[in-house]
């Protein structure tokens, strides 16, 4: 008897837990890195960045700027700089999603 319930509880749990895993989130809050195909709308988004001044400008680089240049990374944790992009300087920034933004 003592196995049959500790099973049905195991069964139970193990069902919550898969689908606590694949219900999306309605909190509103993003996830903590962008698909590559996509971009968070309210980017960039402030927040702790662990990416490097070497891979903040290979991100943006392969976003399709060039000419990156003097990136700092700001209290907010957004990586900024100049760049260039179809032959305009524009401001760009890197948050810690890895969300590119031109201003």
């Amino acid at each position: 008897m003592k196995k049959l319930i500790l099973s049905a509880a195991l069964l139970a749990a193990t069902g919550l837990y898969a689908h606590a895993q694949t219900q999306p989130s309605s909190d509103g809050n993003t996830p903590a890195i962008v698909a590559p195909d996509s971009t968070n709308p309210t980017a960039p988004v402030p927040g702790a960045n662990s990416f490097t001044e070497a891979q903040a400008k290979t991100r943006i680089e392969e976003a399709g700027f060039q000419n990156v240049s003097g990136l700092v990374k700001a209290e907010t944790g957004i990586w900024q700089g100049k760049a260039t992009k179809d032959g305009k300087e524009v401001v760009v920034s890197l948050d810690y999603q890895g969300n590119v933004v031109a201003q």
